[in-house]
């Protein structure tokens, strides 16, 4: 498997809920190297601008609205398959759906209240780190 970066991102919900260093141990222990990581606040254009691939979904406007609704911890990953990795980690994206021991299973409320965000693929990735 060759070595790749993807972006991870803990959402309001988590943060709120003090999961972050739980998340965290998980990653470290993938084993996913944090190459930066930065605790910031996403304000509504910048939620539309990261998720525009999702604009006239019906779920659009909520899903910007919580993702600005609280601080959200960035994550830059980097290891050997990293993208399906983190996404394994963190199961599927509706955390009801989401079997116990993943991320999303153990932390997240629903659809939108997942606890974490991932990049499902390279071209993604690659959009995401760089926004």
């Amino acid at each position: 498997m060759k070595t790749e970066r993807t972006l991870a991102i803990i959402k309001p919900d988590a943060v709120q809920a003090g999961h972050i260093g739980h998340i965290l141990t998980r990653i470290e222990q993938a084993p996913l190297r944090i190459v930066a990581m930065r605790l910031v606040r996403l304000d509504r254009e910048s939620a539309a601008n990261f998720y525009r691939e999702h604009a006239g979904r019906c779920f659009f406007n909520d899903l910007c609205q919580y993702m600005s609704s609280g601080p959200v911890v960035v994550i830059l990953l980097e290891g050997e398959g990293a993208i399906a990795r983190w996404r394994e980690m963190i199961g599927p994206t509706d955390a009801a759906a989401a079997p116990p021991g993943t991320i999303r299973g153990d932390f997240g409320e629903s659809v939108q209240n997942n606890a974490v965000h991932g990049s499902d693929i390279a071209e993604h990735a690659r959009f995401e780190i760089n926004f």
